[in-house]
């Protein structure tokens, strides 16, 4: 194994830079060219099309009207809350088009959910859909509507591209902390710049590809893989907006001549299982890519005997994205997730301390070098969080793994005690910090658990205070809907007599699923 170079090894990024300006900058050779399909329905009748010409020009709009229209100065940051729809992206790369400082927000999330965001952000407008739930704004908030939105983008005037550097802030996303609040994940303009190494160390994109991205525009798995790096390649986006019928999506993939689909492995679990796949099914499609959850080796297998083609499989975090996968030049290796994408330095490092990498075959924790472009700038207002992830030039997440004597990296789940519901990231301490305030529950602790081979599950362990459980697990179910996310509830209800503890009080939730079990009712 040769030694690694402890830096990023790809080329940096200019000193000046906007990230809107670099994704759209390859459709200028063939502006005509289409690099956005919308498609709203599954016949395919409602169907947008946006060439790099078109979509230039909204996204410099909507930027104009974004920043001067309602006063923004640069660096501002401004809350996305709109269905799945176009006008989420055009506000975004529009945004960041403009010099500001765009918040993409799940629609799933409550009116309490959003106060939050807004107020630790300090947010100094939101693009809103008013038919969604938001409670009421502190009067400093300009609201922009979803129509202004799209009357700016059509006929509104434009500007040029704002003049930002590579370490400007570009986006701020917000994702599970170690505390019960969500934390803000503040990322530069070089964020864009930082992706290069999927190009080729995932993707094995080309202009020629269509990618279909099966997420929504609100995440970022979607605006990164989804969006940003096609057109930064020239090839063509496409988004479906309509009902997730998993059967759909293989008509889908033909009828849009897709070479590449994008998806988490639970879409392709249900696409196999609810849908008539053989090989020459999907006769376009070059290859699947994956990330958010755990890949299995039965799904990679079986989408590979019905449709002959490969799943390439990619591990990433909300501060820096993918940056580790198998490739169409890194071919899948079984029980590892690949290799460091080119140029990135990856090492694996003691849990115990200490910033020299471990030898091949150690357990450890997976690490990536400060000095990589695609790393976040920091974490909104939380100096102290941030530090838990930094020793020296290394920047850990908390996913433990082991590296092998080619590179190839087996991830063993995560650190902390961090769930993963259909790829997003969710704490347990701020779902639990929502259900303590149920009068019935005398203690409280959430654990995500296996229900079967690649499906897990966020299930909360109930102590009451000595209610009667019949129907307990329903109230409890539409409690949380009030209070959280859809995504963040928990799906099971499990009534305990106690909660394993460690001597200092502390929840082992590696032993909640061998807690003594009263009633386990479906809480849904």
């Amino acid at each position: 194994m040769t030694t690694p170079v402890h830096i990023y090894r790809g080329e940096l990024p200019p000193k000046r830079f906007n990230m809107a300006r670099y994704c759209l900058k390859a459709g200028r050779a063939q502006p005509e060219k289409p690099a956005l399909l919308a498609v709203h329905d599954p016949a395919g009748k409602d169907l947008e099309t946006w060439t790099y010409r078109a979509l230039q020009e909204a996204i410099l709009r909507t930027g104009y009207a974004l920043r001067v229209t309602y006063e923004l100065k640069p660096g501002s940051r401004v809350a996305i809350r709109l269905k799945n729809r176009t006008q989420y992206a055009l506000a975004f790369f529009g945004a960041i088009a403009g010099g500001l400082v765009p918040i993409p927000i799940s629609p799933e999330l409550t009116a309490r959910e959003l106060s939050f965001l807004l107020s630790d952000s300090e947010a100094a407008a939101i693009v809103l859909d008013d038919t969604l739930p938001h409670g009421a704004f502190d009067p400093g908030v300009a609201i922009v509507t979803e129509a202004a939105v799209a009357r700016a983008a059509e006929a509104g005037p434009a500007s040029g591209y704002a003049d930002t550097a590579a370490d400007d802030p570009a986006f701020l996303i917000y994702t599970s902390g170690t505390t019960a609040a969500p934390k803000g994940v503040l990322h530069a303009q070089r964020s864009a710049w930082g992706r290069r190494p999927m190009y080729q160390g995932w993707y094995g994109i080309a202009p020629s590809d269509r990618l279909m991205h099966a997420g929504s525009f609100n995440w970022t798995y979607t605006l990164g893989t989804g969006l940003s790096d096609p057109w930064a390649n020239g090839a063509t986006a496409i988004v479906y907006t309509g009902e997730k019928d998993p059967a759909l999506w293989p008509r889908l993939m033909r009828d849009h001549a897709v070479s590449m689909f994008a998806a988490v492995p639970g879409v392709y679990r249900q696409i196999l299982k609810y849908s008539d796949l053989a090989p020459g099914a999907l006769p376009l499609l070059r290859h699947g890519l994956t990330a958010g959850e755990t890949l299995t080796g039965a799904v990679a297998a079986e989408w590979r005997e019905r449709t002959g083609t490969i799943l390439y499989e990619a591990l990433g975090q909300s501060e820096l994205s993918t940056y580790i996968s198998s490739a169409p030049g890194t071919p899948p290796k079984p029980g590892k997730v690949g290799r460091p994408q080119p140029g990135r330095c990856v090492a694996i490092l003691s849990e115990e301390g200490g910033t020299e990498p471990l030898p091949a075959g150690a357990e450890g924790l997976i690490a990536v070098h400060r000095s990589d472009p695609g790393l976040m700038l920091g974490y909104w207002k939380r100096p102290d969080e941030e530090r838990e992830v930094l020793r020296g030039d290394w920047f850990i997440g908390g996913d433990a793994g082991t590296m092998d004597g080619d590179c190839y990296i087996a991830h063993l789940g995560r650190h902390n005690d961090l769930m993963n519901a259909g790829g997003f990231r969710v704490s347990p301490a701020e779902v639990e910090h929502e259900l303590a305030k149920h009068p019935a529950v005398a203690e409280v602790a959430v654990a995500e658990i296996a229900v079967r081979e690649g499906v897990s599950i966020v299930a909360a362990f109930v102590v009451t205070h000595g209610e009667d459980e019949s129907g307990l697990g329903e109230s409890l179910a539409a409690f949380a809907g009030t209070v959280l996310a859809a995504y963040k509830c928990p799906k099971e209800y499990v009534f305990v007599h106690a909660l394993p503890k460690t001597p200092n009080g502390k929840i082992k939730r590696g032993d909640l699923k061998r807690a003594q079990r009263t009633r386990s009712p479906a809480g849904r």
